[in-house]
């Protein structure tokens, strides 16, 4: 089975090496984006990430601590009726209700983690919103085969950096993480455009998908 599926991806990768060069001759490129990786350079991100801290330690923290509070009650309130031989009943009820908080606390990091990058996403929909218009122009501008993920190629790959001309395209000056490295820096080993994001979340690399722009869920 593994030797099948290596044949598979040697003949894919064969098809897309194939694919690239008869692309690039007839004028198609291939280019180098994450949308996440752009917005978390937008000079208004720093504002995303102070409102998404006070919610962290505001609501987050506040929902937390409620839960546990509400745990205690519940369970202090069972053992007493319990003790008291109360209906089963009353005594089931209480019990699914302590286990219910009880499962929240206990996801506790999985729910909160949830929750912020819901608001994060809220927080920052008009940086998506504009760095999407900026791109689409990009790709409406060019002829790409097809735009790679940071991480996705190898250095000294014939790539175009599209990070540069969305943030031309914003008029905005292109962050120095984002920039195309010369000839010297790609010969040094220098970090591919976007290698290193401001925002740690968005430092995951991907495999290409065609240049077709999507709006954060």
């Amino acid at each position: 089975m593994k030797k099948v599926l290596f044949v598979m991806l040697a003949f894919a990768g064969m098809f897309f090496s194939a694919n690239s060069a008869s692309a690039q001759a007839a004028g198609a490129k291939i280019g180098v984006f994450d949308i996440d990786i752009a917005v978390s350079n937008m000079p208004g991100y720093r504002t995303v990430d102070s409102l998404l801290g006070i919610y962290q330690q505001d609501s987050l923290r506040g929902e937390y601590d409620f839960a546990v509070r509400e745990y205690n009650r519940l369970d202090s309130t069972y053992k007493a009726d319990s003790a008291a031989k109360k209906a089963t009943t009353v005594l089931n009820y209480q019990k699914d209700q302590r286990s219910q908080i009880a499962t929240t606390i206990i996801y506790w990091q999985q729910i909160s983690q949830q929750k912020s990058e819901q608001r994060r996403q809220e927080l920052a929909a008009p940086l998506y919103e504009r760095v999407l218009g900026a791109y689409s122009k990009v790709l409406q501008a060019n002829n790409y085969l097809v735009v790679l993920k940071p991480g996705a190629y190898e250095m000294g790959s014939k790539v175009e950096n599209v990070f540069e001309k969305v943030f031309k395209e914003l008029k905005l000056p292109v962050p120095d993480q984002l920039k195309s490295q010369g000839p010297q820096d790609q010969q040094s080993g220098a970090q591919q455009p976007g290698a290193a994001p401001a925002n740690p979340r968005a430092a995951g690399a991907g495999t290409g998908t065609r240049p077709t722009p999507k709006k954060p869920s």
